[in-house]
C-alpha cells in the first residue's frame, strides 16, 4: 500500500510528459506548415520534446520498472487525449492545385 502514491504520481507525470510531447508535436505541425523553414521547426521540436520526455522518464522511474510502466501508461493515455482534442482543431489549409503529368 505504501507504493501506491509514487505509482499514482508516476502516472500523473506520464500524463504531463505526454501532454508536453504530443501537444508540442501538434503545435510544431501547425507552425511548420506555415513556416519558410519547416525543417528547422521539426528538428528542433523533436530534439527538445524527446529530451524532455527521456529526462522525465529517467527521473520518474528511479530504477524501478513499476514506476516506468505507470509513467508510460500515463504517456500513452495523454496521446489519446491530445489526439482527440486536436482532431477537431485541425487547421483549414487552402486546397492545393493538383499537379498532373503532361
Amino acid at each position: 500500500m505504501s507504493d501506491s502514491l509514487p505509482m499514482a504520481l508516476a502516472w500523473v507525470a506520464g500524463l504531463f510528459l505526454g501532454a508536453i510531447f504530443f501537444g508540442g508535436l501538434w503545435w510544431t505541425v501547425r507552425k511548420g506548415l506555415i513556416s519558410k523553414q519547416p525543417a528547422f521547426w521539426f528538428l528542433a521540436s523533436m530534439l527538445l520534446r524527446t529530451g524532455i520526455v527521456l529526462a522525465g522518464f529517467c527521473l520518474i522511474a528511479d530504477h524501478r520498472l513499476s514506476r516506468l510502466v505507470a509513467c508510460l501508461v500515463g504517456f500513452v493515455m495523454a496521446r489519446l487525449v491530445v489526439t482527440r482534442m486536436t482532431r477537431t482543431a485541425a487547421p483549414s489549409l487552402p486546397p492545393r492545385e493538383a499537379r498532373h503529368a503532361p
